[in-house]
């Protein structure tokens, strides 16, 4: 694979709040499904959904553990990055610009929040 590609699957997971979420308690260490929805808050099967996804983007493997499947990082290596892009200080703006349906929502609702109502 190419770098590109390779940022890109990490953009993709990344994108997905949950699928951060996921990455960030495997940073910690090994999981099973239920531990992993449970500490996340989501239920088993959009946990499942969001697991396939990281597995398809090479970030997770699973390995047979008796009757279940334990959830961990493809690489050690994956727990040193994560760490430095949480240290990592970004400069961003207060409202994002990219475009995306998702970010103009966020926008939208931010505003609606700060308008003052009349009395």
């Amino acid at each position: 694979m190419s770098p590109v590609e390779v940022m890109s699957r990490f953009g993709k997971a990344l994108a997905d709040p949950t699928r951060a979420a996921v990455l960030l308690q495997l940073q910690q260490g090994p999981a099973v499904p239920l531990e992993l929805a449970a500490q996340i808050g989501v239920s088993r099967q959009i946990l499942s959904n969001h697991l396939a996804c990281l597995r398809d983007c090479g970030l997770v493997v699973g390995v047979p553990a008796g009757r279940n499947v334990r959830y961990e990082l493809s690489d050690p290596k994956l727990a040193h990055a994560l760490e430095d892009l949480l240290g990592t200080i970004l400069t961003v703006e207060a409202v994002c610009q990219c475009g995306t349906p998702e970010c103009a929502a966020e926008e939208l609702a931010g505003a609606a929040s700060t308008q003052e109502v009349p009395a």
